[in-house]
């Protein structure tokens, strides 16, 4: 039975591991060493350096911005996909701080909202089919709250900007197991991980394969080559899940690893919000998390939305 503790859970989760990863994002051990000698543990120490004065300390990024958007865009169960279409491109007229590149190059097309999935498509086949970023997973948490047919509904909502199959797989992965936490209080195994990967891209196994070691370096999260690789930010929320026995602990984990940091702990601490509930966040987080109140407004609708079913609606 659902239970609005780990509703709540997965979106503050979602937001304070965005605004906490901010602090360390893009950044090496050697430059972690030197902003943060003692690690970084509060928004109140976060550096105002060039990229990170942009946002007010405690506040998140465009990861937890787009989840809003998928949000907004579900006030009824009529055109979903189109409805959240029309959220990212609204957002992307706003000038939003710190788009990807590839969900830029997407939402930039003048004719986006008329055939989101199509121009999805387009992108990544211009780029070779190569362009697999964690723009999708990044936002993909709250569809896990979805009453139903999640698996359809991250996939899809994966393709209005990402529509490489390990987006898809990503996108997929991280729904179905908050889903399964909040909705049966079940925690998938690693077989029912593995088999949802496959269904999409049978590259995905390697980096579920790699998110079991025990020590999170073995990721190696700052290699400059696949930093923001949607599987390097699966890999670590995998690797939260499996391994973190506190809320707080997974947190500091993924935070104090660097490299995409805001992007990695964003998804990690939506699943191990769902996991763990959110009575188990550090008071001091939810206290200091700037824009708590559009979470509220969230959570008010996601606890009264009704079930609608994944139909045909695709978006050409």
């Amino acid at each position: 039975m659902i239970t609005i503790d780990k509703v709540k859970g997965v979106l503050y989760g979602q937001a304070i591991g965005d605004a906490l990863g901010l602090g360390t994002e893009f950044m090496t051990d050697a430059e972690m060493s030197m902003c943060y000698p003692h690690g970084l543990k509060h928004f109140g120490d976060i550096v105002r350096d060039r990229h990170r004065g942009r946002w007010e300390r405690g506040e998140w990024t465009d990861d937890t911005e787009m989840m809003l958007c998928i949000a907004d865009g579900c006030t009824d169960d009529n055109n979903i996909l189109s409805n959240i279409a029309h959220c990212f491109k609204a957002w992307f007229f706003g000038s939003p701080r710190g788009i990807g590149g590839h969900t830029y190059k997407v939402l930039m097309v003048g004719d986006y909202e008329e055939r989101p999935i199509a121009v999805s498509k387009l992108i990544w086949e211009i780029s070779g089919r190569r362009t697999a970023g964690n723009g999708g997973v990044m936002r993909t948490s709250i569809v896990g709250l979805f009453p139903k047919d999640v698996e359809e509904w991250a996939a899809n909502i994966c393709r209005l900007t990402h529509y490489d199959p390990r987006c898809v797989g990503s996108c997929v992965i991280v729904s179905n197991i908050i889903h399964s936490l909040v909705y049966d209080d079940i925690t998938p195994a690693y077989e029912q991980i593995v088999d949802w990967g496959e269904k999409n891209d049978d590259r995905i196994k390697e980096y579920i394969d790699l998110a079991q070691e025990e020590n999170l370096k073995a990721l190696d999260l700052q290699d400059s080559n696949s930093m923001g690789f949607t599987l390097k930010t699966l890999a670590a929320a995998l690797w939260a899940y499996w391994h973190a026995t506190t809320f707080e602990e997974g947190l500091l984990s993924i935070v104090n690893a660097g490299g995409d940091a805001d992007t990695n702990a964003a998804v990690a601490c939506a699943i191990l919000g769902a996991k763990f509930g959110f009575e188990a966040i550090p008071k001091e987080y939810v206290r200091d998390l700037v824009h708590k109140n559009r979470l509220e407004d969230v959570l008010e609708s996601m606890m009264t939305l009704q079930g609608f079913s994944f139909s045909e609606e695709m978006v050409c």
